[in-house]
C-alpha cells in the first residue's frame, strides 16, 4: 500500500508541476503511449534477455511481496520465538527423538499448528526442520551444525541478491532506452523537415517526452522499486538467521530459554522484544494462556 501511495505522490508532483508551469499535458499524454512501448518494451526485452527463468519468477514474487509489505513483523518473531522455544523445552524434557515427529512431517506437528504465521511460511519450516534433523540424527557437532546452516544462509543470500541485481540494472538501463525512443522520434522529425513550424515542433516535443520517461521510469519507479526489493529480501534473511541462531545455540547446549535469548538479541530494534516482554511470553505458554 505503502508503494502506491509513493507512486502516486510521484505522478502527482511531476506532472503536477508540470502543468503549474504552463506546460500543456496533452503533449505528453499524446506522445505517452508510443514511448511507453518503446521504453518499457525494450526495457522488459532486456530483461528477459539478462535474466535465467527461477530469477525472473523471483522478481515478480519478491514485487508482490513488496506491494503486500514484509511478513516479518513484530508479530512473525514473536510467535517464531514461541515455537523454538517449545520445541527446544520438548527435546530438552524428552529428549531429540521426541522432536522426530514435528521435524519429519511439520503439516501435522501440533506445535507448528499454533502459530499459523511460522507454520504458514513454507521456507522458514523447511529450514528449521532441515535444521533440526542432524541434530536428532546425532550425526553432527554444533561447530559443523554451524558450517551448513552458515552455506545454506549463504547461498540464500545469493538467491536473493540475484533479482534485486537484475531489477537494478534495468532500472540503470531505463535512461538509455529513453534516449533510444527521443533518437526515433528525431528520426521522424528529420523525415518531416520540410512540413509545417507546427508539425516539426509536434515531433520535437515527442521525442523529447521519450527522454524524459525513461528517466522518469528509472529514478522514479524502477530504482525505488529494487531498493525496496533488497529490504525486504533483506528481512526474510533475518528471520533465517534468527532460527540459525537459535537452533546453533540450542545445538551447542544452551538451555532453550539461552537459545533463544541467543537469536532474540540479534533481531532488529523494530521487531525485538525486550527480556521481560519474552518472559511473559513463555509464561503463558506454561500456563496454557
Amino acid at each position: 500500500m505503502i508503494i502506491i501511495i509513493g507512486a502516486i505522490t510521484v505522478i502527482l508532483c511531476v506532472f503536477g508541476g508540470f502543468m503549474l508551469e504552463k506546460g500543456n499535458i496533452w503533449v505528453i499524454l499524446d506522445a505517452l503511449m508510443n514511448e511507453v512501448i518503446i521504453i518499457a518494451g525494450g526495457a522488459a526485452g532486456s530483461l528477459i534477455i539478462m535474466a535465467p527463468k527461477k530469477v525472473l519468477m523471483d522478481i515478480v514474487r519478491n514485487l508482490l511481496l513488496c506491494l503486500k509489505g514484509t511478513p516479518y513483523k513484530r508479530e512473525s518473531y514473536d510467535d517464531l520465538l514461541k515455537v523454538l522455544y517449545e520445541l527446544f523445552l520438548l527435546g530438552r524434557r524428552n529428549g531429540m527423538i521426541a522432536l522426530e515427529e514435528h521435524v519429519l512431517d511439520p503439516k501435522t506437528s501440533s506445535i507448528l499448528k499454533k502459530y499459523p504465521r511460522f507454520s504458514g511460511n513454507a521456507d522458514a519450516v523447511e529450514f528449521l526442520c532441515g535444521a533440526l534433523r542432524p541434530i536428532i540424527d546425532g550425526k553432527i557437532k554444533p561447530d559443523q551444525l554451524r558450517l551448513l546452516l552458515d552455506a545454506e544462509i549463504e547461498r540464500k543470500e545469493i538467491e536473493h541478491h540475484a533479482p534485486v541485481s537484475v531489477l537494478q540494472k534495468t532500472g540503470d538501463a531505463l535512461p538509455g532506452f529513453g534516449i533510444v525512443a527521443a533518437v526515433l522520434g528525431i528520426v521522424i522529425t528529420m523525415a518531416s523537415i520540410t512540413g509545417a513550424v507546427e508539425v516539426i515542433g509536434t515531433h520535437v516535443a515527442a521525442a523529447l517526452v521519450g527522454t524524459f520517461l525513461g528517466i522518469l521510469l528509472a529514478y522514479g519507479f524502477v530504482g525505488p522499486l529494487a531498493a525496496n526489493m533488497e529490504f525486504v529480501c533483506e528481512a526474510e534473511l533475518d528471520y533465517t538467521r534468527c532460527i540459525a541462531a537459535c537452533v546453533i545455540g540450542f545445538a551447542g547446549g544452551m538451555a532453550p530459554v539461552t537459545a533463544v535469548e541467543l537469536g532474540r538479541r540479534g533481531l532488529s530494534s523494530e521487531f525485538r522484544p525486550d527480556a521481560e516482554e519474552m518472559e511473559q511470553m513463555f509464561k503463558s505458554l506454561k500456563t496454557g494462556k
